[in-house]
């Protein structure tokens, strides 16, 4: 249903480096590039996420509320995610475990922006 989801930056080399390093962990290139606008994901593939200076002219900002989340293929995955989110300048939210007893697990974080994140195995 979604085909990507976009996030605002207000520092896109410095945003890049984050989601370049998140998108290496999950095999997934850059498909799109643009002057201020970056897209990775896979044609034909599962929901890509871009990363964009707002077209406004304002200053991005973080939506209350609003979060992306990846799918990891194994809790291993989701920890690895989360330490390179932390390693390339992401804060924690929730560190990597159990959420619930169906068995969601997901590690959250920011990223430089301050967007929400997690990645998760249902």
């Amino acid at each position: 249903m979604i085909g990507y989801v976009t996030l605002g930056t207000n520092d896109l080399a410095r945003a890049a480096k984050f989601y370049d390093a998140i998108a290496a962990e999950l095999d997934t290139p850059r498909m799109m590039e643009f002057d201020g606008f970056i897209a990775w994901g896979t044609p034909g593939g599962a929901a890509g996420i871009g990363l964009t200076k707002p077209f406004d002219g304002n200053a991005a900002t973080v939506g209350n509320g609003v979060m992306v989340a990846l799918e990891a293929k194994d809790k291993e995955q989701v920890h690895r995610l989360y330490d390179i989110a932390l390693a390339n300048g992401g804060t924690c939210e929730g560190p990597p475990g159990p959420r619930g007893d169906e068995g969601f697990y997901a590690g959250y974080f920011r990223d430089p922006d301050g967007n929400k994140l997690n990645a998760f195995i249902m």
